[in-house]
């Protein structure tokens, strides 16, 4: 093959790539209303927690309809991972690690749920739906009372009892993990 041949196939290639790239707006910023749709998280201090609430006995309705059948009646394990015990055993040659035992804040509770659950249904719970479930496991694990209710600025005050079994690293920060943008 030419060197002109060479050229002329790899030049088709090229523009065979690129062309499809703006055919399907490839780069193009997204708009406010996309960036909505990504903009779920929810953060340790409870940043990012929408309005809504939820009741331990709702929950426990939500939770037989649509958890208990992959982690058990009361959250104590199905053919899903248990969700309550484990107080204690964290240094064990066995740790139990449930929400109750080794999750270091709740808001992280309400975030997975909300987003990630029930399995064959993620996303479907609304949000106090997803409060009174999160209320509920809490209750389970001894951490809320059983006539408990949560809402965005009760939940980021509870206390994992593991909140401070976590030791983070040194070598972490934020600060410096990205480089600035130099305008």
């Amino acid at each position: 093959m030419s060197s002109i041949s060479k050229i002329l196939f790899g030049g088709s290639i090229a523009l065979a790539l690129v062309s499809r790239t703006f055919a399907y707006d490839f780069g193009r910023p997204a708009n406010p209303d996309e960036i909505a749709l990504w903009d779920i998280d929810v953060r340790p201090d409870g940043t990012g927690l929408p309005e809504g609430k939820g009741t331990v006995a709702h929950g426990k309705d939500v939770f037989a309809e649509n958890c208990a059948a992959c982690h058990g009646d009361e959250g104590v394990g199905g053919i899903k991972d248990r969700l309550v015990g484990g107080q204690g055993t964290l240094k064990s040659d066995a740790p139990i690690k449930t929400v109750g035992s080794y999750w270091p804040y709740a808001t992280t509770l309400f975030d997975y749920i909300h987003r990630a659950m029930p399995y064959q249904a993620p996303g479907s719970l609304s949000v106090d739906d997803t409060y009174a479930v999160a209320a509920y496991i809490l209750s389970l694990n001894g951490i809320l009372p059983e006539n408990g209710e949560l809402d965005r600025n009760s939940l980021p005050k509870i206390k994992m009892p593991n909140r401070d079994g976590f030791v983070p690293d040194p070598a972490f920060n934020p600060d410096t993990l990205f480089r600035k943008r130099s305008r």
